[in-house]
């Protein structure tokens, strides 16, 4: 079921009364959906999510490992903690360096 989110993706179970949640709140999202690691949640309502991609190096023909952290928002009935594989989705900026937000956890 699509929601409110635009995106295809269940929503959660767990009822939150945080406003910036995509499934409860008011929270629109648009642009990048991006699959990654969380690698830390400690800090509260956030976690930081790691992305391993490809980048082709023209000179050798060949291609190097390369990884970006992101720091996304997670909702209360979400809950995503470190060792989960998430989908985040681009959103407004919610601080200065979040602008993605959880919105699906695929892996724990």
């Amino acid at each position: 079921m699509a929601l409110k989110t635009g995106l295809n993706v269940k929503a959660p179970e767990k009822e939150c009364t945080d406003v910036n949640c995509p499934f409860h709140g008011t929270l629109p999202v648009r642009g990048q959906v991006i699959t990654g690691k969380v690698v830390s949640d400690r800090m509260r309502n956030s976690v930081v999510v790691a992305r391993d991609y490809l980048h082709y190096v023209k000179k050798y023909k060949r291609y190097e490992k390369r990884s970006s952290k992101l720091h996304a928002h997670s909702p209360p009935c979400l809950n995503a903690k470190t060792g989960d594989i998430v989908r985040i989705a681009e959103c407004r900026p919610l601080s200065k360096t979040k602008t993605f937000v959880v919105v699906e956890v695929l892996l724990e």
